[in-house]
């Protein structure tokens, strides 16, 4: 498993505690001829705010780039199937996903995809948020982490590689809009006392 950060405000390498979380929420089964890894990235906004955007499974498009529309199957609870709409550009043209986790209390969602036009195939993911505290602001430490089959004619490198790229835009991404919503709500610094 590789373990990446995703641009400023990141960790050069993991904390105690981000280890422990990967240890306890980010455990994948990871059979021959599939690839895993972990990538962590600090938000300058409080989880409550972040959650409320990573939690909502019917609209990825809220902060995704790559999700030009989404359309759900049942009631936003684990076994919700939604279908993704991924925006021209992209080696694919739809995902079909399942909800597999929903922790309102711990801040985790979990998902696997089921089908669609693409080669990302039997990948599931968790994503989890912690508190933290950035530049004396509450913030989130965000870390997602998947497991996928590796297409033929790829490396394990190749895959894991274009993945993760996927992921970090999409952290940045959810870390631009959390934190352009956080100004507006502006969050008081936290005072150690």
């Amino acid at each position: 498993m590789t373990i990446s950060g995703t641009g400023d405000g990141d960790s050069g390498g993991t904390s105690l505690t981000e280890r422990d979380y990967i240890k306890r929420h980010h455990k994948h089964e990871v059979r021959a001829c599939q690839c895993t890894s972990t990538v962590v990235k600090r938000i300058k906004a409080p989880v409550h705010l972040v959650w409320s955007l990573v939690r909502r499974f019917d609209e990825p498009q809220k902060y995704k780039p790559f999700v030009s529309g989404c359309n759900v199957q049942g009631d936003l609870e684990i076994g919700s199937v939604r279908q993704v709409n991924v925006c021209s550009g992209l080696p694919a043209t739809t995902s079909i996903e399942r909800l597999e986790l929903l922790n309102e209390e711990e801040h985790i969602l979990g998902m696997r995809i089921v089908g669609g036009d693409h080669r990302l195939q039997n990948y599931s993911s968790v994503i989890t948020l912690h508190p933290d505290i950035i530049e004396g602001r509450p913030g989130t430490l965000v870390i997602e982490s998947f497991v996928v089959d590796v297409p033929d004619g790829n490396t394990i490198d190749e895959t894991c590689y274009f993945v993760e790229a996927l992921i970090k835009c999409n952290l940045k991404s959810l870390a631009n809009v959390s934190e352009r919503l956080t100004v507006q709500d502006h969050t008081d610094p936290i005072v150690h006392v």
